[in-house]
Parts: structure tokens; C-alpha cells; sequence
């Protein structure tokens, strides 16, 4: 998204947005690190769908990678948005990980008792979607600074997955 065609409302919507994703993600993600136990495993054995997918990731045998890559996939997911750097590669990340959280608690069309097919798990699902789409870490953030770098001249395909 080249910036001048941008307008200044339009450049602070998308920055807003990326910030306070980011800091949920963030937050999520880091509160989950720092509490030994935490785990997914309540969660998942509460799968109303794909039952057997979700019981696999909660087994014994998968259970810590399981809470590492949701752990540090969030953490991780945040500190890009935050940045604005890998905004794309994070905001697909990111509708991944809203899809693996979506799935097991709907019971359809029901998400959850308040709700009729979009729960908050679509709303930012759409909304890194949005960040991702509009390249939105290269407003006021580190993406177009990281575009100049040597390494992405080497690599073109790298600038993609920046934004």
C-alpha cells in the first residue's frame, strides 16, 4: 500500500487496529508463558467439532507443543503487529490460529450462547485479514525501514511476507 494514497484517518484506523491486536496477542500470549499451569488441554477436550483432531492435540504425547506453538505463536504474533514488521506472514498466522479456537467451540451455528456464526474469533479473524491485506506495518511501522535492507534486495520474495 503506498502511503500517499492514504489518508491520514485512514493511516491511524489501520495503526490503531495493528497496535491494539497486537497488544491482545501480545498480552494473551506472554501471560501464558509466565503461568507453568497453563495448558490448552481444558480447551481442546471440550471440542464440539473435529472432536479427534482436537483430542489428538491435547494428547499426553502432543499436549506441550501444542501450548509451546500457541504460547509463542501468540507472543510472537503480537510482538510483529506491535512492530509492524511481518505484518502479512503475522496476520495469517494469526487467522490460522483464530480458526483452531473458533472450530471447537462451535456447536453450529452456534459459537457460543450470545452469538450466531461470527463470534470475536471471526471479527479478528476479518481483522488481520484487513492488517494483512493493506500492508499495515508499513504505516508507522518497521516494514518499510526493513524493505531497504540489503537482505531484501537479495530476496524479493521476502518482501512480501513483510507486507
Amino acid at each position: 500500500m503506498k502511503n500517499d494514497n492514504v489518508s491520514r484517518f485512514q493511516k491511524v484506523s489501520l495503526f490503531l487496529l495493528r497496535l491494539s491486536l497486537g497488544w491482545m496477542f501480545f498480552y494473551s500470549g506472554i501471560t501464558k508463558i509466565l503461568d507453568p499451569q497453563w495448558t490448552s488441554a481444558g480447551y481442546l477436550a471440550g471440542a464440539k467439532t473435529f472432536t479427534g483432531f482436537y483430542q489428538w492435540l491435547a494428547s499426553p504425547d502432543v499436549i506441550n507443543v501444542t501450548n509451546f506453538f500457541n504460547e509463542w505463536g501468540q507472543l510472537l504474533i503480537g510482538i510483529a503487529l506491535i512492530l509492524g514488521l511481518f505484518t502479512r506472514f503475522a496476520g495469517i498466522m494469526g487467522v490460522l490460529l483464530m480458526a483452531l479456537y473458533y472450530l471447537p467451540i462451535l456447536s453450529f451455528p452456534y459459537p457460543n450462547a450470545h452469538a450466531f456464526i461470527v463470534d470475536e474469533h471471526v471479527i479478528y479473524a476479518f481483522a488481520l485479514l484487513v492488517l494483512a491485506s493493506f500492508k499495515a506495518g508499513r504505516v508507522w511501522g518497521l516494514e518499510n525501514w526493513c524493505a531497504k535492507l540489503p537482505i531484501c534486495s537479495r530476496f524479493p520474495r521476502l518482501r512480501n511476507w513483510l507486507g
